[in-house]
């Protein structure tokens, strides 16, 4: 559903008066009309985006994933789902570089480990019992060579993320319930095995997960409610902690991508198009931003999004941010990329 909302301007028409145009500050879009009580959010635009995934007229392209090349940054790549169809790799020019046929898998996350690049999608192929689908990143090639599936419990598959622990690879396996299973990967065999070491649950509908490795802390957007809390150890505790509710003002409902970098996490606030960003030392608000029409288009309806600081070459130096662009009209939909140094300099971070 795209929203439609009025956009700040200075005019000349002696119609609008000042209360009108006090309602924005310098460099913000102002609130949907419908939304009374969200906060301002400020403007930064897209500085690159892929190219749209192939399922056309559909709800398609969701969760993207970042890969950094430590050693070429501008060789960095992107893993992104076409959650009807499989999974994409792209350069940071956003040309496709490779695409496998997985078929209904909707988030994705990679990490290094034991020398290779591991890719995992939540896979929602049988909606009653999720799995895990496993892949190889060839950091040379930018193609995806398939490890197999591991079982991770009952229900359909929504998100997922990952997380090192002590050597081990787990991934927390968000079913669409609210139900959160952390799953210790072996990827030393012939096949990848799995272990479910704990379950964490809640109430409603979730999706978007991030973890902040230095704090062992799991974030995980709870839709219609907001950004929960969990210790990510595999013998922590299972309680939620609640950060931010989804009330209108920071997060408008759905709250959905989740990603956790640069001592920040930041939470698609799909209901206005908006993204909230929070400080994690203390998990205090810190300020909203929109990706509004430039160049390129602006982003709506944000399902997944991902962020990694760090130089990614001349046309990202200072950190990458990449979100789902739900309306991508004519083309379908597809990913925005924008400069993480121009999101912090225009909420004054």
């Amino acid at each position: 559903m795209t929203r439609s909302r009025k956009m700040c301007f200075i005019s000349m028409t002696a119609a609008l008066g000042a209360a009108a145009l006090s309602a924005c500050a310098p460099g913000e879009i102002p609130l949907d009309t419908r939304i009374a009580n969200a906060l301002p959010a400020r403007i930064v635009q897209a500085s690159g985006e892929t190219e749209a995934v192939a399922t056309a007229n559909a709800d398609a392209a969701d969760d993207p994933a970042i890969w950094r090349n430590a050693a070429a940054p501008a060789q960095s790549l992107i893993v992104g789902t076409d959650k009807k169809a499989g999974l994409y790799v792209y350069g940071l020019d956003g040309k496709v570089r490779d695409f496998t046929d997985a078929g209904r898998v909707n988030n994705v996350d990679l990490a290094e480990h034991d020398g290779r690049i591991i890719v995992a999608a939540s896979d929602r192929n049988d909606p009653l019992n999720a799995h895990i689908a496993l892949f190889a990143l060839d950091r040379t090639t930018a193609k995806l060579s398939p490890l197999g599936r591991v079982a991770s419990g009952a229900g359909e598959a929504y998100g997922i993320c990952l997380y090192r622990d002590a050597g081990t690879l787990y991934a927390f396996m968000v079913i669409k319930d609210g139900t959160i299973r952390q799953v210790a990967l072996d990827l030393t065999g012939a096949a990848p095995a799995g272990r479910i070491v704990r379950t964490m649950k809640l109430g409603t509908q979730s999706e978007g997960c991030a973890v902040d490795p230095a704090n062992a802390r799991l974030y995980v957007a709870e839709e219609d409610v907001g950004l929960w809390r969990f210790d990510a150890r595999p013998g922590g505790a299972v309680a939620p902690v609640k950060v931010a509710a989804a009330d209108g003002k920071a997060i408008v409902a759905d709250a959905e991508g989740v990603a956790v970098a640069d001592g920040y996490v930041v939470v698609s606030s799909q209901g206005d198009n908006a993204y909230a960003v929070y400080r994690l030392s203390d998990e205090a608000y810190v300020g909203r931003f929109r990706i509004a029409a430039g160049a390129l288009g602006a982003t709506e309806e944000t399902d997944g999004i991902e962020v990694v600081a760090g130089d990614f070459g001349p046309a990202f130096p200072d950190g990458l941010m990449i979100a789902q662009d739900g309306s991508n009209a004519p083309r379908a939909q597809n990913f925005k990329l924008v400069r993480w140094g121009d999101i912090k300099r225009a909420l004054g971070l």
